[in-house]
């Protein structure tokens, strides 16, 4: 059991699958839905501090060299193109919409990009992320439960 939490927890965390993934994949390995659910949560919600972190420090130390700088762009571009209107509209409740829908290309990974792109300060930005990501989790699980 404790394999399944510890690979559900890593599934979540991953910015491939985030809780949207790791949720039912703990369900699958047969987690019961209640430490399916906090390992997924836990997972996804440590996204925005490690991830937050690493951008404050690569952005310190590697900004200055072309190749960085360039992939960091792109990525606040396409950031920018996928939530603009939403959070430079709405601001923290965009943002939180953003990370709540359980698809591909929001979450938490793009929140915290897109916090960083339209200048959310950090807690605001920590805490729709947050609720967003409670939401999204909370969604899973129950479309997760329901149909396995």
């Amino acid at each position: 059991m404790l394999e399944d939490i510890i690979s559900t927890f890593l599934v979540s965390i991953s910015p491939i699958g985030e809780s949207r993934a790791g949720i039912p994949f703990g369900l699958v390995s047969g987690l019961p839905i209640s430490w399916a659910f906090l390992a997924g949560l836990l997972g996804n919600l440590l996204v925005f501090p490690i991830f937050n972190f690493l951008i404050n420090q690569l952005d310190h130390r590697l900004w200055q060299f072309h190749n960085y700088r360039t992939i960091s762009l792109w990525m606040m571009r396409r950031s920018k193109k996928l939530i603009g209107k939403h959070v430079s509209r709405y601001g923290f409740w965009g943002l939180m919409i953003f990370v709540m829908i359980p698809l591909p290309i929001t979450g938490a990974y793009m929140g915290v990009i897109g916090a960083k792109v339209f200048r959310i300060h950090t807690k605001p930005a920590f805490i729709a992320i947050s609720i967003g990501v409670t939401i999204s989790a909370g969604l899973v699980t129950g479309v997760s439960h329901f149909i396995a």
